[in-house]
């Protein structure tokens, strides 16, 4: 079966293997965050947009301009923290697998 430029092809389960990406990467910046011991001024604009990333997860059919001004508010909050560096590049790399649209 043919599929066209960008189309990635569905799991078993029926899920986006975007949407799996997306949330597991997602949940994992969450957790190093949670577990970060240093406080910082943006932390709860970071914490809210990741939790605004992960609903989009759920509903299964992110927007991906949403996405990407969430992405935007999470680096400029947390860029500067290098410990969560890895995290939000994985995060960085989920949203992206999304294209332009």
């Amino acid at each position: 079966m043919l599929r066209s430029v960008g189309q990635r092809r569905v799991s078993g389960g029926g899920e986006d293997p975007r949407v799996a990406e997306l949330h597991a990467a997602v949940a994992r910046l969450r957790r190093e965050l949670a577990a970060h011991p240093v406080e910082f001024t943006d932390r709860g604009i970071a914490e809210d947009e990741l939790a605004a990333l992960a609903e989009m997860a759920r509903g299964g059919a992110p927007e991906v301009l949403r996405m990407r001004r969430s992405l935007l508010l999470v680096a400029g909050a947390i860029g500067s923290v290098s410990a969560l560096a890895a995290g939000l590049a994985a995060v960085r790399g989920a949203v992206e697998m999304f294209g332009d649209r």
